[in-house]
């Protein structure tokens, strides 16, 4: 079974350096704190991902069953590469303290974990092949539902949520951005939605909004301070997805070992590499092969074309 990178952290009791590292990295995006990792060996995952099961039937005395088997499409994950060299300067330490150097890496450490989340919604080995498809792009057919055929996108309904639940196996988190979260935050102010919308607290004492018994968890900027899930997405018009860029979405996820889960070789690597020889400065490097395999095809369902008007039933 696969682990966070959180619980992860907790078991390099031998190095409390990079344990503090992989834990600021995972902390700094919800989907890393919430997404097992199932290590691999070699640099890519083989597997195959179930399309249809096995008929059966019914038979009567003397009589044969109709052979039947399933259908299982071969895929494959490939490990991508990422991570990056942090320097700090070595006038910085002498006058400043080794401290500063902590405060540096868990800078570059978000920066990596914000950069990653974005590829996880927006890859595209298409725009580079460096990087992992993100859910975006790997979701098609009937997982991609649109929350109505408005062109401009269309107020999210609970029904229609309710019915990208049903849709999805076994789902676990609702992922969306924080303008979507305010919206869910009006409806449980409100007297006609609110019960339907819990808030208690989770392990770590923050309190924590949830829908059908399921936590909702946002992501908000990249890196580079762009919105890694946009209110300007496409939406649905006409019987395709051709409408004005103004909708959002939300995404229905089941993380598990035999579901959505995330892949590496050999867990995320950090290095002190000490003052370098060319220049004054202290080189920390963080590298992590990795990548995301979604093992069932219902694993995770995109609920899109939502624009921003107030939640109904």
């Amino acid at each position: 079974m696969g682990l966070t990178l959180i619980e992860a952290a907790k078991l390099e009791t031998g190095d409390a350096y990079k344990s503090g590292i992989i834990e600021s990295y995972a902390g700094s995006s919800a989907v890393l704190r919430i997404l097992p990792f199932e290590t691999i060996a070699g640099n890519a995952l083989k597997y195959n991902r179930e399309s249809s099961l096995p008929g059966v039937g019914f038979r009567g005395v003397n009589e044969a069953y109709t052979a039947s088997t399933g259908v299982l499409n071969p895929m494959t994950e490939s490990l991508v590469i990422a991570g990056g060299d942090l320097d700090v300067d070595k006038f910085i330490i002498d006058t400043m303290g080794e401290e500063n150097r902590s405060v540096h890496e868990a800078m570059k450490a978000r920066s990596l974990a914000l950069a990653w989340t974005n590829k996880f919604f927006n890859g595209d080995q298409t725009d580079d092949p460096r990087e992992f498809d993100g859910l975006k792009k790997r979701i098609v057919g009937d997982q991609l539902i649109p929350a109505g055929t408005t062109n401009g996108g269309t107020a999210l309904s609970l029904a229609k949520l309710d019915e990208a639940l049903d849709q999805t196996m076994n789902p676990t988190h609702l992922i969306m951005n924080k303008a979507m979260k305010r919206l869910f935050n009006a409806a449980a102010r409100g007297s006609t939605l609110g019960h339907q919308i819990q808030i208690d607290i989770n392990e770590f004492g923050i309190p924590i909004m949830r829908y059908a018994g399921l936590p909702i968890e946002t992501v908000d900027l990249d890196n580079e301070g762009t919105e890694i899930i946009t209110n300007t997405e496409v939406t649905y018009e006409s019987a395709a997805w051709g409408g004005t860029a103004t909708g959002t979405s939300i995404y229905i996820v089941s993380v598990g070992s035999d579901m959505l889960t995330g892949i590496q070789n050999g867990g995320m690597d950090v290095r002190d590499l000490g003052e370098l020889q060319t220049s004054p400065l202290f080189r920390t490097r963080i590298e992590w092969y990795n990548g995301i395999a979604i093992f069932n095809g219902r694993a995770v369902t995109r609920l899109g074309s939502i624009s921003t008007g107030a939640i109904t039933a």
